[in-house]
């Protein structure tokens, strides 16, 4: 579309001229009723945000949502008892929405707050799911409300892209909402794809701006007698610390101009109700109200006769203990007839079964085990990949990776609806789980664009989600170093067990929201040979229950955190102490009782075990942890030692890879390896004898120091060109390097000492044989 330095709409914008002041500002943290004196106007402003279209009831427990219906009844009793009322919103009214509206585009959603007369809203991430001509034709076309924000932009200026605000006029009172949208909106939170051509300017300059144009007299378009400010940004928690001091909430708490009476919040969730100083110092109501529509924001202006404001209290009350019952109800009706109807569509389509699953898919969870983590390793997120890997296989697809943020609910087995059995999953309960309709985009990846991405699950400083973990697909996996810092933890990647080089080219599939770099995952779209296969998600996820009908759900770790002990020059010996420090071992939806344990082999030793601690650890991917310690076995402790004739002879080992077992029998094998006294078969004649073992026919060349074969004597068996256990590839390891490192078995300039995950099976290691000069094994 064109852009052009003005912006796309002005509705509602009255002019005209009118007196401004930022007023006497008294906020208070608990509702009062102010007594309005003569010539005063009180002004009720009633405030949703994040509703996500959940038009329908979830139940009349205060923590469910109320449904539009009851909703509607709340914001008409205000106007009943004050028709002075305004109804706004702060953004995400659609998008990520339950099926019931998710199914028709959100349009019940839409026309429901239509019936409702939604005064003003701000533009949320979610309503740029689907691109800004969606929302600038399909959705505000059918909206009888203005979208407001002041700090979308058109790129390279910072002229808005948008309507900056609104001004709604009630009572003679000019009450001006300007709006914003959290900065992460672009790239992180939208595909970047569907709003090229604009950028996000800071919120409170811009913000600040408007306030002072809307209070100077000099704007053409008629100014505001009160300012609110409704942000699609806020505070991580409920928590006061959490909406002041110096993070980005606490930036526009401090520094949004005090001409600015109220910010009313949104975009976390949280629900709070503070009472913060602006930056003349005088306090202001900072309120949000949770989500879904489960509570309802009140603000109570009082404003007097010369437009000034004199008194302002906010409360947050929930919708469903209101007890406001509307005398007229006809806007109630008319939303629920919305609701009947939508509900029928999608009765009709979302009872649709799709297939079955044995077990739960579940998203990742905080340490309350109920709270999603977006930054743990999940069973849904790996399902996921694995869907849209396999329905663009036929593009040559190997690897698809899936972000969490696209996941917003569980697959269950325990059915949720009538009549179904459990582990039945219905169409209705599949596009609840990926509502944005995304198309699903093949492109090339060389191994160091896919290592960027995963490095990029660390997400840039000051996000409220610090680590966004990937799901990936069936047999990919890859191990990281939690100690590294950015940029380098990724340690080595794997596809089927075969090492991924960083020069190795990989068909790659994510979803047109990460294939423009979304979630900060610039490098997907860093790519060559990008394809939009046109499949939606969704229809990605029937075609496969049509081809599955049975679905279980993966129990692999396809990311695992290894410490190993730095390896030592020549590399190590027996007798030396290693230590491997795992992370990411258990998902952490699984049983914490059922964490079993982890042990350490080499060859057939054992060399450790110990329990794994299943503790959750918020927003990132650490639970299940373990330290294992060992000693590098001597000849005596090396489960060979029976065939072994002497220390001398043992001299021939062979390199063999740690390999660590989970307790459900995974393997993740090690680059790291330590020398293993070789098997000696004694019916084998051309293997060397023990000359201290009267017992064994004497060798001639095998030289005691008294005989024939000492010294340079040629049957000495060393420096020899071939090593002692007769592989003469190996002639250059006799000095006691690695079998193999990092660098040569994954990815090159990746140091030696670190994990190399295998998937679903064993990495299937190349062991080479090292001779050792050492005249006894376990002295140095």
């Amino acid at each position: 579309m064109n852009l052009h330095s003005s912006p796309r709409r002005r509705r509602r914008i009255a002019s005209g001229a009118a007196f401004a002041t930022a007023g006497v500002l008294v906020a208070l943290s608990v509702p009062s009723t102010a007594v309005a004196a003569e010539g005063d106007t009180t002004i009720d402003i009633i405030d949703v945000n994040d509703f996500h279209g959940r038009i329908e009831s979830e139940g009349t427990a205060v923590d469910k949502a109320a449904g539009a219906a009851k909703l509607a009844g709340v914001v008409q009793s205000y106007r009943e008892a004050n028709p002075n009322t305004i109804f706004a919103s702060v953004g995400d009214n659609v998008g990520a929405s339950t099926f019931t509206s998710l199914i028709q585009q959100d349009i019940p959603t839409i026309d429901a707050l239509n019936a409702m007369d939604l005064d003003v809203s701000a533009i949320g991430n979610h309503e740029l799911d689907k691109g800004q001509d969606d929302l600038t034709g399909r959705i505000e076309d059918r909206a009888d409300w203005p979208y407001v924000s002041a700090n979308i932009v058109e790129e390279g200026t910072t002229d808005p892209a948008f309507e900056p605000y609104s001004i709604v006029e009630k009572g003679g009172v000019k009450v001006g909402f300007i709006g914003a949208t959290t900065e992460d909106l672009i790239p992180g939170l939208v595909s970047p794809g569907g709003v090229e051509g604009l950028a996000m300017a800071p919120i409170v300059s811009q913000v600040n701006k408007y306030a002072e144009q809307l209070t100077d007299g000099v704007d053409t378009n008629g100014e505001a007698d009160v300012l609110v400010l409704l942000v699609h940004e806020g505070a991580p928690t409920n928590a006061l610390a959490d909406a002041t001091g110096s993070g980005v909430f606490g930036a526009i708490t401090s520094g949004v101009s005090s001409k600015v009476s109220a910010i009313v919040s949104a975009h976390t969730h949280a629900t709070y109700n503070h009472s913060i100083a602006g930056p003349d110092g005088t306090k202001r109501p900072v309120i949000q109200t949770g989500s879904y529509g489960v509570n309802y924001g009140h603000l109570q202006l009082t404003v007097d006769a010369d437009k000034q404001l004199t008194g302002i209290t906010s409360e947050v009350e929930s919708v469903n203990g209101e007890t406001r019952v509307p005398a007229d109800p006809t806007s109630v009706d008319a939303v629920a007839d919305i609701v009947t109807a939508a509900k029928a569509v999608a009765d009709v389509e979302g009872s649709k079964k799709l297939g079955e699953i044995t077990g739960d898919l579940r998203r990742a969870v905080q340490s309350d085990r109920t709270t999603e983590n977006r930054g743990g390793e999940s069973v849904l997120g790996n399902s996921i990949a694995e869907v849209q890997r396999s329905a663009t296989e036929r593009n040559g697809s190997q690897v698809a990776f899936m972000n969490p943020g696209g996941l917003r609910t569980d697959m269950l087995y325990a059915s949720s609806g009538a009549g179904d059995p459990d582990g039945t999953v219905t169409y209705k309960e599949a596009a609840l789980v990926q509502p944005f309709a995304n198309t699903l985009v093949t492109e090339d990846m060389t191994g160091q664009q896919i290592k960027d991405a995963l490095e990029q699950q660390w997400q840039p400083d000051g996000l409220p989600r610090p680590f966004l973990k990937l799901g990936v697909s069936d047999g990919f996996a890859y191990t990281y170093d939690p100690a590294k810092g950015r940029g380098e933890r990724i340690t080595g990647m794997t596809l089927d067990g075969e090492p991924i080089a960083l020069d190795d080219t990989l068909k790659v599939t994510v979803n047109s929201f990460l294939s423009t770099g979304g979630d900060n995952f610039a490098a997907f779209a860093t790519g060559t040979n990008i394809a939009d296969s046109g499949q939606v998600d969704l229809q990605a996820q029937v075609d496969y229950f049509l081809a599955n009908p049975t679905v279980t759900p993966p129990s692999d770790q396809r990311a695992v955190g290894a410490t190993v002990t730095p390896t030592p020059e020549g590399g190590f010996r027996p007798g030396d102490e290693i230590t491997v420090d795992l992370s990411s071992l258990v998902f952490s939806t699984d049983d914490p009782a059922a964490a079993g344990t982890v042990s350490v082999s080499v060859g057939d030793v054992e060399l450790a075990t110990a329990e794994i601690d299943p503790t959750i650890t918020d927003t990132n991917d650490e639970q299940g942890r373990a330290t294992l310690t060992f000693a590098v076995p001597t000849t005596e402790s090396s489960a060979d030692a029976a065939t072994v004739r002497s220390a001398a002879r043992a001299a021939a080992t062979t390199d063999e890879p740690l390999v660590v077992t989970l307790p459900g029998g995974q393997t993740i094998t090690l680059a790291v390896t330590i020398p293993l006294a070789a098997a000696v078969d004694p019916t084998d004649p051309t293997e060397p004898t023990d000359p201290t073992d009267p017992t064994e026919p004497a060798d001639p060349g095998a030289g005691n120091g008294d005989g024939p074969g000492a010294g340079s004597d040629p049957g000495a068996g060393t420096g020899t060109g071939t090593d002692l256990a007769g592989d003469p590839s190996d002639s250059t390891n006799a000095g006691g390097d690695l079998a193999y490192t990092g660098a040569d078995l994954t990815v090159p300039g990746i140091a030696a000492g670190l994990l190399l995950l295998a998937g679903t099976t064993a990495l299937v290691a190349v062991r080479r044989k090292r001779a050792r000069t050492d005249a006894s094994v376990g002295t140095d």
